[in-house]
């Protein structure tokens, strides 16, 4: 599911808190700070490795969590570079600024690519579905890419891997719009194939790849039909990298700022945030959700009924007659789709917990989703009255 130098470091991380015979809380922490050195050491970023963690991963700020991914970030950030001499994955070189008049086009950039990264996401978590359809047992789905990369080995095979090649050659060169749209097409399915099949690879890179070439055909495409420079194109590609990983995996600040540590000019901040900030905006209006997040769910299948449309409170009376009258609400077959949140009893209203002992003249304040709001009412209804 991510890049699997990020796994690595994890996997270190959590090897020595084993080694360090520390608490559960202190193995969290050192396997978050061995997955920032692994993305750091792989795309000599240190910060975004960082932010990967916090963002992505976490959803908070911890001051601990904070400094010690920092420090491993940093540390590993500083071996691949002065002791290995390794240079960043996605190294560009003297990348032009944007001038300010082509910010227009930033902007209709960044819609498409949440657009397309709404596609990417549903493509991606219909991916099991499909591959049931083929009516092979799971451990035979690798046969599948197996068998379609042999073509594509033999005549394409400087478009296989990772990817970063074909990003680095995207800053260099200018290609034709017919192999652009090739190259993403085949991108973007062999991608899709061989996720699905559970083949380890994993998703960050293919998606800066996708967002690179995306980037690139728009770039040509304002460059033929519009007259801007085609010394720009390389710009929207880097661009495009940000904005594709935004919209995808809804980290924004992770994605500006791995693609700023990666070109090593900070000029290129503003654009990178209008085009990410376009995205994000565009893909949550269609609805979309962080893919690392929806992989998550669904492989933990967490079945806890959530909230999807509208919640809505609602009043429910126990009345003389009902079996709520005299119950612990612990010992009442609650449905499973709402929450009981509280209970006016007279002028007072009462917070609710197990031992809460419901009486007649009691109205309970009832939390669910407005689709749910009858079928809730009608259980409740149906399980008080049993055994009257």
């Amino acid at each position: 599911m991510l890049l699997p130098d990020y796994q690595l470091g994890a996997t270190v991380g959590q090897g020595f808190g084993h080694f360090f015979k520390a608490t559960p809380a202190e193995k969290k922490i050192f396997i978050s700070s061995g997955a920032a050195a692994g993305l750091s050491a792989a795309f000599n970023a240190p910060v975004a490795g960082l932010l990967f963690v916090l963002e992505e991963i976490h959803h908070s700020f911890s001051p601990l969590m904070w400094i010690t991914s920092l420090t491993a970030a940093l540390s590993a950030n500083l071996i691949s570079l002065n002791f290995f001499g390794l240079k960043p994955v996605l190294f560009f070189s003297e990348v032009p600024s944007l001038p300010l008049k082509y910010y227009g086009h930033l902007i209709l950039l960044g819609a498409l690519l949440g657009i397309f990264g709404f596609i990417y996401q549903k493509v991606l978590l219909s991916l099991a579905s499909w591959y049931q359809k083929t009516h092979l047992p799971e451990f035979l789905y690798g046969l599948i890419p197996f068998i379609l990369i042999i073509p594509i080995g033999i005549f394409f095979p400087h478009y296989l891997g990772g990817g970063n090649q074909i990003i680095i050659s995207l800053g260099l060169n200018n290609f034709s719009m017919q192999f652009l749209l090739g190259l993403f097409l085949l991108r973007f399915v062999f991608s899709m194939i061989s996720y699905g099949a559970s083949l380890p690879g994993g998703i960050f890179l293919p998606i800066l790849t996708l967002g690179a070439i995306i980037g690139a055909i728009y770039g040509t495409l304002i460059h033929q039909f519009f007259g801007v420079e085609s010394i720009y194109i390389r710009d929207f590609a880097i661009f495009a990298m940000a904005a594709y990983f935004t919209a995808i995996g809804k980290a924004p600040l992770t994605a500006i700022i791995l693609v700023t540590e990666m070109v090593g000019n900070i000029t290129h901040l503003m654009p990178l945030a209008v085009c990410s900030l376009c995205a994000y905006i565009m893909n949550d209006w269609l609805g979309g959700n962080p893919i690392y997040e929806s992989l998550l769910e669904r492989l933990v299948k967490h079945n806890s009924p959530s909230i999807t449309g509208i919640k809505t409170v609602f009043e429910f009376p126990v009345n003389a007659e009902s079996n709520l009258d005299g119950i612990l609400v612990r010992d009442f077959n609650w449905p499973q789709e709402m929450l009981l949140i509280s209970i006016l009893r007279g002028s007072n209203e009462l917070l609710t917990h197990g031992d809460t002992v419901m009486k007649a003249g009691d109205i309970l304040m009832i939390l669910t989703d407005e689709g749910n709001l009858s079928n809730i009412r009608k259980s409740i209804t149906t399980y008080s009255q049993l055994n009257q």
